[in-house]
């Protein structure tokens, strides 16, 4: 007796969602920029309730004046598949970043503020950190124009209850 499993098939029908997505954005580089940028695109096109926060390292993402400068760092990232003795050459950094940005380009994905753009346009939410605009001594006129607000922990925390948490 041969036992056949069907996969599960979502239902995308026309109600109403209640659910909610608090991406945690930690990381500015520009390959750990675009996880969070997709995954909050697709749960806004489910219909999902999609908040990000932006701390730490990932201020860049929403920081006007590093956001259309992120870079691809091979060194240490095994992902790389470049031979590690190539990594750390001068000039590689700048390379790796400018073949990142033709191959995103070559898919039709959009740079880092047009897609900060669309996320707020569907209706997705930005949030900086509190502590981390302290330690970084950036006020809220230096970041992105549709950043909501500079909110703490505890407010994030409040404002994402109920939310499947992704931290990236």
């Amino acid at each position: 007796m041969t036992m056949t499993m069907e996969a599960p098939v979502p239902v995308f029908d026309d109600e109403a969602t209640d659910r909610k997505l608090a991406i945690i954005c930690s990381k500015g580089s520009l390959d750990m920029a675009y996880p969070g940028l997709v995954l909050a695109n697709a749960a806004l096109s489910e219909g999902i309730e999609t908040h990000l926060f932006f701390t730490f390292w990932g201020f860049d993402i929403i920081n006007k004046e590093t956001m259309d400068h992120l870079q691809f760092t091979p060194v240490g990232n095994p992902a790389t598949h470049m031979p590690p003795m190539l990594m750390g050459l001068p000039g590689m950094t700048a390379f790796a970043t400018h073949m990142m940005k033709k191959q995103i380009e070559g898919i039709d994905i959009p740079d880092v503020p047009e897609f900060l753009e669309l996320i707020t346009d569907a209706g997705g939410h930005l949030w900086a950190c509190r502590m981390s605009a302290d330690m970084m001594h950036l006020e809220e006129e230096q970041l992105y124009e549709r950043v909501e607000g500079i909110i703490n922990a505890a407010d994030f925390i409040e404002l994402s209850e109920g939310a499947q948490t992704i931290f990236i």
